[in-house]
């Protein structure tokens, strides 16, 4: 190459298949990592756990974390405050309590060194358990309390100690208030499903037991969802906390097939209902999701008799017991179907469930994520099938924006009864007419009385005195004698 009359070295060549090289090297570290994270099974065996933990994973049968599993231990351990996002199903219990057992040290005190916080009275039980299992070789003990029981068991429970406190915000912060639960060692704190807290009104709650904590500590959050209020709770309590994901809100679960009826009316999604329990014998265990306590009463009744049995409602306005009950033979098959509503959709935790149907389409994508995470759990397979009325479309559409997926539709089965009968919630609003106003005439007062007055009705009210009335009587003045001195 000439430049200027002289010769010059052309080495734009080599620039070029550097760049190339350089590019190519990228490239394959990308492709390394990606296959790193998503091709290596790591197992627990792997992870930074001890021989107690490691036992009970093995008399568990669990061998291999999850991805929030993987991704959430070696943040947590670092001290550092942690965003896990997760959705329903992945394993985020363990997430947290695998990390905090094993750095949780033996205190002679017996004040919690560490505070779960959660939305349910369901979900209160379901942590307890886990901890008492994965601590099943260790001497450390797990409490949960919550309301709506008599609180004294629970504060004699507290005064015996615990390591854990697994709680709900409002019977936590009561017995914070009694003086029987002492705050000052917690060194770890867990808010678990923190937008149904939110949901749920626990904001005050929430807010006041963050503010006794010790100051130094460190915070966990996880959840499958995350709102501007629990971006404000994450601003004003966390340092500086790592953002962990093991999908990307709104995801659909990969092991969760999803479908949609499109179905006119309440009875008519009875009957498919039904004919879906007739002509399905896969269905074994399916939980069908109502939006409200009054439609999830409504469809238990008129479920009841023909599965007799079967069939289980629950909901916040049953009592602990009952709840408790329901659940039970949910999961030992006594039930082959239950009815529940958004809320307890937090706190039920159970293997095996077959099938989940949205007998109505939810208000919010964040619940349908919720609902459908109660099957298709543990790398299982699942089957969600939702619901939805030409009112409902509107609330399909923006679920299926969230996920970025379009829900397959499919035609009902010419044997389902297309019902006539219609709810109260259903029927045709008639429009009222404004009727306008009639307009009274003005009062004007009135002139004086046409004619005199009666001589009876011109006597005038004149108080009496008894002086007067004794003189009428007797004639005569009647004294009551002189007052003796």
């Amino acid at each position: 190459m000439v430049f200027g009359g002289a010769k010059v070295l052309d080495i734009s060549g080599e620039f070029q298949r550097i760049g190339k090289y350089l590019t190519d090297l990228l490239r394959l570290r990308k492709i390394s990592r990606i296959f790193a994270v998503h091709f290596y099974a790591m197992t627990f065996k792997e992870l930074n756990l001890n021989t107690s933990l490691l036992n009970a994973l093995d008399e568990l049968g669990f061998e291999t974390p999850t991805t929030i599993q993987h991704k959430a231990f070696s943040v947590i351990m670092s001290g550092q405050d942690v965003c896990g996002i997760a959705q329903t199903g992945t394993g985020k219990t363990y997430a947290y309590l695998l990390p905090i057992l094993r750095q949780l040290k033996f205190s002679k005190d017996r004040y919690p060194q560490v505070l779960i916080l959660v939305p349910t009275r369901e979900l209160v039980t379901q942590v307890v358990e886990a901890s008492e299992k994965l601590n099943a070789y260790t001497s450390f003990q797990t409490l949960g309390v919550y309301g709506g029981v008599n609180m004294n068991p629970q504060v004699e429970a507290v005064k015996n100690g615990a390591d854990i406190i697994v709680a709900t915000p409002g019977r936590l912060y009561d017995l914070v208030l009694t003086g029987v639960l002492k705050l000052k060692n917690v060194k770890k704190l867990v808010i678990d499903e923190v937008d149904e807290m939110l949901n749920l009104g626990f904001r005050p709650q929430l807010t006041k037991i963050m503010d006794v904590l010790p100051a130094r500590r460190q915070n966990l959050l996880f959840s499958a969802t995350i709102t501007d209020e629990v971006d404000a709770i994450i601003e004003d309590y966390f340092n500086n906390p790592a953002r962990v994901e093991a999908a990307p809100v709104g995801t659909p679960l990969e092991n969760i097939l999803q479908y949609n009826y499109k179905v006119p009316n309440f009875y008519t999604k009875v009957n498919l209902l039904e004919h879906l329990l007739a002509n399905n014998a896969e269905m074994s265990k399916v939980l069908v999701f109502a939006s409200t306590k009054a439609l999830a009463d409504e469809l238990f009744e008129t479920l009841a008799e023909k599965y007799e049995g079967q069939v289980g409602v629950i909901h916040s306005n049953k009592d602990q017991k009952y709840r408790f009950n329901v659940v039970k033979q949910f999961k030992e098959g006594t039930y082959r179907f239950i009815i529940a509503t958004d809320v307890i959709a937090r706190g039920i935790d159970i293997e095996g469930v077959s099938h989940v149907i949205n007998f109505d389409t939810p208000d919010s994508p964040e619940n349908y994520i919720h609902r459908i995470g109660r099957t298709g759990r543990a790398e299982s397979k699942g089957i969600a099938i939702t619901f939805t009325t030409k009112k409902e479309l509107p609330l399909k559409a923006k679920i299926e924006e969230l996920m970025n997926y379009e829900i397959p539709v499919l035609p009902i089965s010419g044997e389902v009864e297309i019902s006539k009968r219609l709810i109260e919630d259903e029927m045709p609003k008639i429009p009222v007419k404004n009727l306008p106003t009639a307009k009274l005439p003005k009062w004007e007062p009135g002139g004086a009385a046409f004619h005199e007055k009666k001589a009876k009705n011109k006597k005038v009210n004149r108080k009496i005195s008894h002086a007067d009335k004794m003189h009428a009587k007797y004639g005569k003045p009647k004294t009551r004698g002189a007052k003796k001195k």
